[in-house]
């Protein structure tokens, strides 16, 4: 029940780029009531594992709730003059080129919109990038190259019209979950349509497809090339669409034949040559066909080529522009589209302006900016290299974790370390990036935030507060207009409210446009506060007569300076860095279903921490052998650049030769665990986006003389000492998986500083086996246990955490407690599978096991993958596995 000031808000999700509408409402112990917002064209009342947990998230636990400087405890006005005297000073000394700005697509647009006017158009300083880099960069670029625009075209409804879905590069169904959903009853009900998947892992959305094609990383173009030379060969050209709209097909063509045959194709991709012939095949006979592309295709030293490679065979084929057509670029963050509006990317103007001359005028005599630079500046990679060289000598960091995030993470932590002047503003108060900092801006986070942000369709929707500000914090454009006032520009940053800032964005996005730029939204201006605050989600362009757009391209007009869309010749290349003897794998970086970036928000949610709880390194088993690798072991993974630990998981989904690990955790969260700096700083030449997928490695077994976990009641006040931890946080505990490297015989005292507390132990010693357990209890109630020893050794963690949550052990919860597993007829529900609802593997095993032998069926017996459905393929293998052998085909 809510109490009586409880309001359900319509606002919007902060995780992905789907963008979905959620109802939010406080309650009377200051957490949040969330649903999914039924009226939202993005979800239509659905939301993922992470959406539906958000309300488990806006604690204040960890929050950072004043300003800091240099360590210490401080005030607004002290924090934002020490960040205006250093701006001030080294601008002085140095120019305006030696200060930098680094955002994020989880920024609001109008926070957003603020921090590029003034350090691009104020201070004067080109170094202005955002983590968007890291992720939809590319796609930018390609989209620049071909529609003299970065344009998607379509929008959410053609995923769900097509008749051919082609998911390059692109785990839908853990990486955007709702659309995934969308997608998947779409196909339910229509049986003429084809799921093609590529990407080098058998991912949880391959369940979905007709036909995966797992081929080499870095290989896309040669398979994209292949099929534009396919479809030209076959006759599968609309050539009026050709004639009258496009320019290049003839030289993209000649780099497309000199790829060679499918025979060619298939070799060089190492794909069967009848999957190769199939998929082009499909697409050659199917109209309706979009090629949706993410991560896979972006992040690499070749993405903008890849993009542009997917983007020909659609404007051969005429195939853009129409429902159910198109190239469809999802984009990762909530605001990663809002954040290009606004000139959030070094190489852009506000506005989807660039540095062409009349475009540098034009922003110039809108803002009254004398000081607007003129030409791009240093890319994320770039701008942070430039930090550690000390040409950069201050950086303003808001709403993202680059000591985390970042390829070669390590550099980039050492760099900002030496930097002079690091100003971060956080809605949390340790990172791995406010470790460094020198002035911590306490800011905002969701559910306090009050602005807009657009999703990967170009729908702009409200993302409106329902909790008071607690503590100091401030919305990002105050903290940004305070210290714009300090430096002498407050008239240009005189904004009483985001709808204000939101206005004049609007104002800029339709000022001396007339239908030439495609970012145009003029038919908003002029919305009073209320307006504002009631605005339903808008479809851009919204021009001068108020209406959304869709679609775009029907017209077959495109915003190069002939109107005509380009092909490009794109001609393939091997990643720069590629395997040899001393790093003989592939490393490929990712997402896991319930995480986001580096978990400072989904950290706190237990639920979320349930299906994935430590670093990992996915391997197929043949590689396994090879290298010496157990499952469940601690590897070590290295590259030239740095190294990290994680646990061994074994997975025939893998390609041999490649190994993938997730980007989420930091030294918040596990010690040795990140991933990111391992990766290869190489960057694309055209968009800057890093190689995320495609790093050599060399993997080992990391040694550790002892494994364990540890079960908590209350979080200790520091990370244990051991060679290897992870954190994770329960419904009622907190948790810790550990291993060590000490003497077997010192357990006991090692065991000792861990829980730190000497009374009121049972404890067991099996010094021949090279195990000891412990548990701690107070007035009846479990307060700790540990379980330390051989790997093979250690029990299960659910039952034991299941203890948690009673109030007083009972006997026989008492006598098993040191065995780890549950006395005769209790249950254990086993690992989480179901996220959403908590449901574990025994539970779906035991349901299936009744006769539930298809997903539905679970669902309706247990809830199992009735909410957000991303756990439904893990479903799926567990009716493969145990359903009765008499039901096994039917399964």
């Amino acid at each position: 029940m809510h109490d009586q000031h409880s309001q359900t808000i319509r606002t919007t999700c902060p995780y992905c780029g789907v963008g979905c509408g959620v109802l939010a409402s406080r309650d009377a112990d200051n957490t949040a009531t969330i649903q999914g917002d039924p009226e939202h064209p993005a979800n239509y009342g659905r939301l993922c594992s992470k959406g539906a947990a958000l309300g488990e998230t806006v604690d204040l636990d960890g929050r950072l709730l004043h300003p800091v400087v240099h360590g210490e405890r401080s005030d607004w006005d002290t924090a934002l003059e020490t960040v205006a005297d250093g701006l001030r000073r080294i601008i002085a000394e140095h120019g305006p080129e030696a200060v930098a700005f680094y955002g994020s697509g989880q920024m609001l647009t109008e926070d957003y919109y603020v921090s590029n006017k003034l350090f691009k158009g104020f201070i004067g300083t080109p170094h202005v990038d955002t983590n968007s880099r890291l992720c939809m960069a590319s796609a930018v670029t390609g989209h620049k190259r071909a529609f003299g625009s970065d344009t998607l075209p379509g929008n959410y409804a053609d995923l769900e019209e097509a008749e051919l879905l082609v998911l390059a590069g692109s785990n839908l169904a853990w990486c955007h979950p709702v659309l995934y959903q969308r997608v998947k009853a779409a196909k339910a009900e229509n049986p003429d349509m084809r799921v093609v998947v590529i990407d080098p892992r058998r991912t949880d959305t391959c369940e979905i497809a007709d036909l995966h094609l797992p081929l080499a990383p870095g290989t896309d173009v040669w398979l994209w090339n292949g099929l534009l030379n396919h479809l030209a060969r076959d006759g599968q050209v609309d050539y009026v669409f050709l004639e009258q709209h496009t320019e290049g097909f003839g030289q993209a063509i000649e780099m497309a034949r000199s790829g060679g045959s499918v025979p060619d194709v298939a070799a060089q991709c190492d794909l069967p040559e009848g999957d190769v012939v199939q998929f082009f095949r499909l697409f050659t006979r199917t109209e309706k066909t979009v090629s949706l592309f993410s991560q896979g295709v972006n992040q690499s030293s070749a993405g903008t080529d890849k993009v542009n490679a997917i983007i020909n065979c659609h404007l051969l084929t005429g195939r853009i522009g129409r429902p159910g057509t198109g190239p469809f670029s999802i984009t990762g963050q909530p605001n990663a589209m809002g954040g290009r509006e606004v000139g959030g990317l070094a190489n852009q103007l506000a506005a989807h302006m660039d540095f062409a001359p009349e475009d540098v005028d034009r922003v110039r005599r809108f803002w009254d900016a004398p000081n607007l630079v003129t030409g791009p500046g240093d890319k994320a990679v770039d701008l942070f290299q430039a930090v550690a060289r000390g040409e950069i000598k201050a950086v303003w960091i808001m709403s993202t974790n680059p000591a985390v995030s970042l390829p070669d993470a390590d550099r980039v932590r050492d760099a900002l370390r030496e930097c002079e002047l690091v100003v971060v503003s956080e809605a949390m108060a340790h990172t791995d990036t406010t470790e460094v900092a020198d002035v911590l801006l306490p800011a905002l986070a969701w559910g306090e935030k009050d602005g807009t942000v657009t999703n990967s369709e170009r729908r702009i929707s409200r993302q409106r507060p329902f909790l008071p500000a607690p503590g100091e914090t401030r919305a990002d454009w105050q903290a940004l207009c305070a210290v714009a006032g300090r430096l002498g520009f407050g008239d240009a940053f005189a904004y009483s409210g985001p709808d204000q800032i939101f206005d004049e964005h609007v104002r800029l996005s339709a000022f001396e446009n007339n239908g030439r730029r495609d970012f145009d939204i003029g038919g908003l201006a002029g919305m009073a506060r209320a307006a504002y605050d009631a605005m339903a989600p808008r479809q851009w362009p919204v021009r001068a007569d108020g209406t959304d757009t869709p679609r775009l391209f029907a017209d077959g007009r495109y915003f190069t300076e002939s109107g005509r869309a380009r092909f490009l010749p794109v001609e393939p290349h091997a990643p720069v860095h590629r395997p040899d003897p001393q790093f003989p794998l592939v490393l490929n970086t990712g997402r896991v279903r319930d995480h986001w970036h580096t978990m400072t928000r989904t950290g706190k949610a237990a639920r979320l921490s349930t299906h994935a709880v430590e670093p990992f390194v996915q391997v197929h088993p043949e590689d396994a052998r090879v290298f010496g690798l157990e499952q469940g072991g601690l590897a070590r993974v290295g590259s030239q650049w740095g190294h990290f630990l994680g646990r061994v998981v074994l997975d025939d989904g893998q390609r041999r030769g490649n190994v993938f690990a997730p980007m989420h955790w930091s030294a918040q969260y596990a010690v040795k665990g990140r991933a990111d700096a391992v990766v290869n700083p190489a960057t694309d030449p055209l968009s800057g986006e890093p190689e995320y997928k495609h790093t050599p490695v060399a993997v080992a077994p990391a040694h550790a003389t002892w494994h364990g976990f540890m079960l908590l009641r209350e979080r200790p006040a520091e990370h244990p000492h051991c060679a290897w931890w992870a954190f994770a946080r329960g419904g009622s505990f907190v948790r810790y998986e550990l291993a060590g490297n000490d003497d077997p015989d010192a357990l006991p005292t090692v065991a000792r500083d861990l829980l730190r507390n000497g009374s009121d132990w049972v404890e067991f010693e099996d010094p021949a086996r090279g195990t000891y357990r412990a548990a701690w209890i107070a007035e009846g109630r479990l307060m700790g246990c540990l379980f330390m020893g051989p790997l093979e050794t250690l029990p299960g963690r659910h039952w034991l955490a299941s203890l948690f949550d009673e109030a007083t052990l009972s006997s026989a919860d008492r006598m098993a407690l040191l065995s780890g597993r549950p006395p005769a007829g209790a249950p254990d529900v086993g690992r989480t599978v179901c996220s959403c609802f908590g449901i574990g593997e025994n539970t779906i095993v035991d349901t299936i096991a009744g006769g539930a032998i298809e997903p539905a069926a679970v669902t309706a017996a247990c809830q199992a993958g009735g909410n957000c459905g991303s756990c439904v393929p893990e479903i799926q293998n567990l009716i493969l596995r145990h359903a009765p052998a008499a039901n096994r085909r039917t399964a």
